[in-house]
């Protein structure tokens, strides 16, 4: 957490000395900074609370060991995998109990599409509501803002506010992964 916090002030720190040199330079990098920052915090803290509350619902489960998971971590030879690898898949043997020459492709695709996992109304609330998050939109509101608030006075500089959006990034990833780990 010291070094969340010591990264945040030191860039700060950095960001006040332009205003030395001039008020215009200094409010279109702060506010391009804070905007980018928060941005990056608000949707790491809730993508994180949105693990969490599919770990603690159960929705998540890891069905392999943790042996699996050192030995093949990207899951490369799982059983599947290793039909492919060995043609063994069963596209030459019997589909649903029928000889490939009997077989009804039409019924088949339509089988095959059912299985598809459709919109439903508990998944478009997860995702409706993580977008909607208001961690997420605070930070969104103030860039849209801090913008429009820059263009009307005039004081709008796209050469110190695009870099300084990068600066934002940056230090909120760093800072999220020191806080959120």
């Amino acid at each position: 957490m010291k070094k969340a916090i010591s990264i945040f002030f030191g860039v700060q720190i950095l960001i006040f000395i332009t205003y030395f040199y001039s008020q215009k330079i200094f409010l279109n990098i702060e506010i391009a900074f804070l905007s980018a920052f928060l941005i990056i915090l608000g949707s790491s803290f809730a993508y994180r609370k949105m693990i969490h509350s599919k770990i603690d619902s159960g929705e998540y489960e890891e069905d392999r060991d943790v042996l699996d998971t050192i030995d093949d971590p990207h899951e490369l030879y799982d059983k599947v995998n290793d039909e492919v690898r060995e043609g063994t898949l069963g596209y030459d043997t019997e589909i649903n109990d029928a000889p490939i020459e009997e077989l009804d492709l039409k019924q088949i695709v339509k089988e095959e599409k059912a299985k598809i996992k459709t919109l439903s109304l508990k998944n478009a609330k997860h995702g409706i509501r993580g977008s909607f998050a208001i961690m997420r939109l605070v930070p969104y509101i103030f860039l849209i803002l801090g913008f429009i608030a820059l263009k009307n006075n005039d004081v709008l500089d796209l050469v110190y506010y695009l870099p300084a959006l990068l600066i934002g990034i940056v230090a909120g990833s760093l800072i999220s992964r020191e806080v959120f780990a």
